[in-house]
């Protein structure tokens, strides 16, 4: 029995649909050229000027690395396993750490040879040979080599990397070089066209299609990213995301897959991000982001039930940096930021793009959300990365005292306070029922039920005989260094 095959079928499927469109087409057009005029009618758009006009500004990007080799000491074992690893990963094969030489026998001598490291897309955006690409695809490499599409190739200068929003700017020496137009990836909409251009798998040139799936994915801290269908591969990182007025409106960058290679789902930087990131590179190198020093999430609809907010919006803190500039302004844990200099906190992720582009020194207004109630601080914006180390949390001699959530807390000792640089709270000696349910162990401290900041054992006991025990009850949970709010519910429910 013979098995069954898609293919004919769906070829038969697209024979059928040109026939029809070709039936309504005059004779001439038929002869001259059918399945164009079929295309036209199915509405299908024409990539090659676009193709014509941005293809010879995208460039491939080779990299490689120079090693240490020993002259005369290897042996052939060696020389043929270099050449495994270079030919199916690209890379040299890692070298043993080098053992002692014995007394009497000469050393063997190093000789440094550079090999292949990988490759990658870029695309020109100066006439005067600045190309932008990805900071993986030159990342730890020794040297950076730029083909054109008339096979011209420059030794490349990497003028700056930010790993964070994944960009890189590199130089060559060039003049009246093509370059792409630059748009506007504000302005994009989900479903319209795009092509990117790229180098997959070291094939120069390659053009793929596809169209907008989504405007903005929040896949990092600092990047809301364009996902597309467009096939992308490796070798396509760096190029560009080009729509059909022939703008670069995105850099292509990530891949969604399971096995590797593409699986229908591709990301690319917003080319107004890129941009804003290439300018301080080409004049510092490097790109200096503001600091709040917290660890923020997403508000939980519970949470903001809890905490009277109209909707689950802001970005809840769960940590403030010691000595950071948020600490120093007296932002607290339990705080939700709900806008920054007039500009709405939606998610967690947005708190980070908008303080991340205030410039170090410069004063942020935050409003934020406390005790049911919103107020405005000012900050004085840090440096990002100026981080410290975390706190650890000391040991506990439970005293405990139980409720009917589950709970069994004592009061926290000097030392417990001091450690978890808290001025108040219980720590919980058992976590059961509700408790247990809610995620809650030994050792977690309770600073506030609600809104209610709770001092010790006595002081918890009080506010909570006043709570509703047939409803979830709203708790501020510390471990370790994080704070989070967690909703508790009775242990009969």
């Amino acid at each position: 029995m013979k098995a069954n095959r898609l293919f004919p079928i769906e070829k038969i499927a697209s024979t059928l649909v040109l026939s029809a469109c070709v039936g309504f087409i005059a004779p001439t057009a038929i002869n001259a050229n059918p399945m164009a005029e079929a295309a036209a009618i199915i509405g299908l758009p024409d990539f090659t000027e676009l193709v014509e006009k941005s293809g010879p500004a995208v460039v491939n990007i080779r990299t490689t690395e120079r090693i240490q080799q020993n002259q005369g000491g290897g042996s052939a074992e060696d020389e043929q396993m270099q050449e495994f690893f270079r030919r199916f990963f690209g890379t040299p094969m890692p070298i043993p750490k080098q053992q002692p030489t014995p007394k009497g026998r000469k050393a063997p001598q190093q000789q440094e040879e550079e090999v292949s490291r990988g490759v990658g897309s870029g695309f020109i955006i100066s006439q005067d040979g600045y190309v932008l690409t990805n900071a993986h695809v030159v990342d730890g490499a020794s040297e950076v080599y730029v083909k054109l599409t008339d096979k011209r190739e420059f030794k490349a200068k990497v003028v700056g990397a930010d790993r964070r929003t994944d960009i890189a700017v590199l130089k060559i020496d060039g003049s009246k070089l093509p370059r792409v137009t630059v748009g506007d990836s504000d302005k994009i909409k989900a479903g319209e066209w795009v092509i990117a251009i790229g180098s997959p798998f070291d094939l120069d040139n390659t053009v793929t299609a596809g169209i907008i799936s989504a405007k903005a994915r929040d896949t990092g801290d600092y990047l809301p990213l364009i996902q597309t269908d467009v096939a992308v591969n490796p070798g396509n990182s760096g190029g560009p995301l080009i729509n059909m007025r022939g703008e670069v409106i995105g850099v292509n960058s990530q891949i969604y897959s399971r096995s590797g290679g593409y699986m229908g789902i591709s990301f690319a930087i917003p080319i107004d991000e890129a941009m804003r990131v290439v300018e301080q590179l080409k004049s510092s190198g490097k790109v200096v982001r503001g600091y709040l020093g917290v660890e923020r999430i997403d508000v939980p609809k519970d949470v903001a039930e809890g905490l009277g907010l109209a909707k689950a919006q802001g970005a809840l803190i769960q940590r403030v940096m010691p000595g950071s500039p948020a600490e120093k302004a007296g932002v607290e844990v339990g705080d939700v930021i709900q806008k920054v200099n007039g500009t709405v906190i939606d998610k967690a992720v947005d708190l980070n793009r908008v303080v991340g582009d205030i410039k170090p020194g410069g004063k942020a207004t935050v409003t934020i959300w406390r005790k049911g109630g919103a107020k405005d601080i000012v900050i004085t914006v840090a440096e990002a990365d100026a981080e410290k180390s975390p706190v650890k949390t000391g040991k506990q001699k439970p005293e405990p005292s139980a409720n009917v959530f589950g709970l069994s807390i004592t009061d926290l000792t000097e030392v417990q306070k001091r450690d978890a640089r808290v001025s108040g709270g219980v720590i919980l000696e058992s976590a059961e029922g509700g408790a247990a349910r809610a995620g809650l162990q030994a050792g977690d401290i309770i600073t506030r039920i609600f809104n209610a900041d709770i001092k010790d054992a006595k002081e918890f006991a009080a506010v909570m005989a006043k709570v509703d025990q047939k409803k979830p009850v709203l708790l501020l949970v510390k471990r370790g260094d994080v704070s989070k709010f967690v909703a508790v519910r009775p242990t009969n429910q």
